[in-house]
């Protein structure tokens, strides 16, 4: 058994990756497929998109590098994290578009909760904030608003799942109904201390626990392909929500280590080990993985719109015709000309949790131009993780002494070096950017014996490029003040 087969399912594109024992990436393939915005605030993914485009570019990856399925140990599953898909598992169809994470539908439903007074309830149990990001409330508008979902449920025949559930059901033509416990933690459904779904939350919300997936240990076997998919059966055997799979593939082992994923959204995770730390900065206290019998917890602030804005600049104004301009942009000008970029498109994440926020550009001159636009749009990436930084080293006690990037804009030199700028602590690039493919790809193998221990996967993280403070604590608390005057001005509602 030569490879591991890693699936990463995103947010605007499936992606497979074939990873040798090193941890190098050997192919790559990737589909994107359609985002739905059918009323302002929502979005919506098509499940059958997802899982075709997702079965095709783990075709591909085998195709591209001339292998057998019987050469692959083991497939490792990552993904999107909070999305809701709900299916008949009698026909294996989707009732409804699949909700996904970004889509503020249930928002006033939140609010009303926040009224009765049960944030506190829910944050105790499950280590989140009440709010519409989380799979609980989507589920629930499901069941109400959908008539086919509510009859399914009440005959036995509705399943549930985040993305890695579904990828699951799917390989293993519908033999397996389960998540783990990184996906669990990301419903508002999972008591994060007791392991188990919460029957006090279920009942609250009038969700049955009959459509719920089984929870299982991130590294272990869940099941196998059926065999006509790739030529011969493969073991299933690690899945992981994208962000907690990226600090597993960044070998974040001990409390304090963190890292940053520059995706569609930020997530910036740190490892608090074998205790869940409540927050009391607006973080999330969430479960990292689950392994060899015990759970890893981390804190985690999320940033709803990151690699999404650069998206923006290129399909709604035309600004640039590719990610990659970006770096020269921002180069091509001596500073920001006081232009700064708040893309609360979906509302604000972590520390604010305001879903009522609206994106704003502001501090525009006539001396602004193309480049500056671009540029406060790649420098929000580094403020937003900035304010989740202050944050995480509030609630764990300790200053961060390094920060380890991964994602698509991480390739971004500039965007590193001003992130190190703003937050005064280094920023450390691996030599391999794919770490949460590779996170799944770990997970994977060490339940099937591929790796041994941890020690042999930190051997394989190599820094490639590293990033230190290069301004002043005066220039940088000055930008960062310009900052939170455009983040107030994102939050005023009249």
């Amino acid at each position: 058994m030569k490879y591991i087969l890693a699936l990463d399912q995103g947010t605007t594109s499936s992606r497979a990756i074939l990873f040798d024992r090193s941890g190098q990436p050997l192919s790559i393939a990737q589909k994107e497929f359609r985002q739905y915005y059918p009323q302002p605030g929502w979005v919506e993914h098509d499940a059958a998109e997802i899982w075709q485009t997702q079965l095709e570019t783990a075709r591909a990856v085998l195709e591209k590098q001339g292998i057998s399925a019987a050469e692959v140990a083991a497939i490792g599953i990552t993904n999107q994290r909070e999305t809701a898909v709900l299916w008949d598992k009698r026909s294996g169809r989707p009732v409804c578009p699949a909700i996904v994470w970004q889509c503020r539908r249930t928002a006033p439903y939140c609010d009303s909760l926040k009224e009765q007074g049960l944030e506190n309830m829910f944050r105790e149990k499950t280590g989140l904030p009440i709010d519409a990001y989380f799979s609980a409330t989507k589920i629930r508008w499901v069941l109400q608003n959908v008539p086919e979902a509510a009859k399914l449920a009440e005959s036995g025949n509705l399943l549930f799942g985040t993305v890695d559930t579904w990828l699951i059901w799917n390989l293993t033509g519908g033999q397996v109904h389960a998540t783990d416990y990184s996906n669990a933690s990301r419903t508002m459904l999972f008591n994060i201390h007791t392991l188990e779904w919460d029957a006090e939350v279920l009942e609250l919300l009038g969700i049955p626990e009959s459509i719920l997936p089984e929870v299982r240990p991130s590294s272990g076997l869940f099941g196998h392909s059926l065999p006509a998919l790739f030529g011969a059966a493969i073991p299933i055997a690690g899945a992981a929500g994208d962000q907690q799979a990226a600090l597993f593939g960044q070998a974040c082992f001990s409390p304090g280590a963190a890292k940053n994923t520059y995706g569609t959204g930020c997530f910036l995770l740190m490892n608090t080990g074998g205790e869940p730390v409540s927050s009391q900065n607006g973080l999330i206290t969430t479960i990292a993985w689950g392994l060899d019998g015990r759970v890893t917890y981390a804190l985690e602030g999320s940033v709803f719109v990151a690699g999404a804005a650069i998206q923006w600049l290129r399909d709604g104004l035309g600004l640039i015709s590719s990610a990659a301009e970006t770096e020269g942009l921002c180069r091509s000008v001596a500073d920001n000309c006081g232009v700064y970029l708040v893309p609360a498109f979906v509302g604000l994440g972590a520390p604010y949790w305001d879903p009522y926020a609206r994106g704003v550009l502001t501090g525009l001159t006539r001396g602004a131009n193309r480049a500056h636009i671009v540029r406060a749009a790649v420098e929000s990436m580094a403020y937003q993780t900035c304010d989740v930084l202050r944050a995480m080293e509030q609630d764990a006690g300790i200053p961060l002494a390094e920060l380890r990037a991964d994602g698509g804009a991480a390739a971004n030199a500039f965007l590193l070096q001003f992130q190190a700028d703003i937050t005064g602590v280094p920023v450390l690039r691996p030599s391999t950017l794919e770490t949460t493919a590779l996170g799944a790809a770990y997970l994977a193998g060490l339940a099937v014996g591929y790796w041994s221990d941890f020690a042999e996967i930190r051997r394989n993280w190599q820094v490639a490029e590293a990033f230190s403070p290069a301004i002043s604590k005066e220039e940088a608390a000055g930008l960062e003040a310009g900052w939170r005057h455009a983040v107030r001005q994102a939050q005023m509602r009249d």
